[in-house]
């Protein structure tokens, strides 16, 4: 099966990671509460679900990448990562296509679910995304010192699964790009609103 340098791999999720929180950083720090709450439909999210949602992705899998990172013996680096065949599978469901779109649609669980649980509503959803995308890069720069195939990670929707580091990485940051697609289509809607 094929895989990835290594170095090559961790710089391209770090590239991807830089430029999410460049354009949050730049296109909603300044929104209007009417902004951030605005929806193109009555069953899509607005930006403040869409950011809430990858911030409860963070809050479990950054501790998760921390503990693993901090608590291997698998601390030989290897040149190159071979995915799994179920890792490869998860972080592909998520990958945009080459024009940024976004190529099949899933339902979030229930408990990631901004619009069904409504706890999960970050009444700072800007500022908590880029502390938690700053805290990603640094995750990133420790995973450079451990083995990305023999660190396993369990998911969020059942702690039996668990995927190769490399794998884990691809998917949480491959999904924080594609939902940041979906803020930039929001952001260019034809009628989203001007500020209040």
């Amino acid at each position: 099966m094929k895989g990835f340098l290594t170095d090559d791999l961790l710089l391209n999720l770090r590239n991807i990671t830089e430029l999410n929180i460049a354009l949050v950083s730049k296109k909603c720090t300044h929104l209007g509460e009417n902004q951030i709450k605005w929806k193109p439909s009555k069953d899509s999210w607005n930006i403040q679900e869409v950011l809430s949602h990858l911030n409860s992705y963070s809050t479990y899998y950054h501790h998760v990448f921390i503990d693993k990172i901090q608590n291997t013996k698998f601390s030989s680096v290897k040149e190159n990562f071979v995915p799994s065949p179920l890792g490869r599978s998860a972080w592909r469901s998520m990958k945009l296509g080459r024009l940024n779109n976004i190529k099949r649609k899933f339902r979030a669980p229930k408990n990631l679910n901004p619009s069904i649980s409504p706890e999960l509503i970050d009444l700072e959803p800007v500022t908590n995304f880029v502390k938690n995308q700053q805290e990603l890069i640094i995750i990133l720069e420790d995973a450079e010192r451990v083995n990305l195939k023999k660190v396993k990670i369990p998911i969020s929707i059942s702690k039996m699964v668990r995927l190769r580091l490399g794998d884990a990485l691809m998917f949480v940051i491959y999904h924080n790009e594609r939902h940041i697609q979906q803020v930039k289509n929001i952001l260019a809607h034809p009628n989203f609103p001007k500020k209040q």
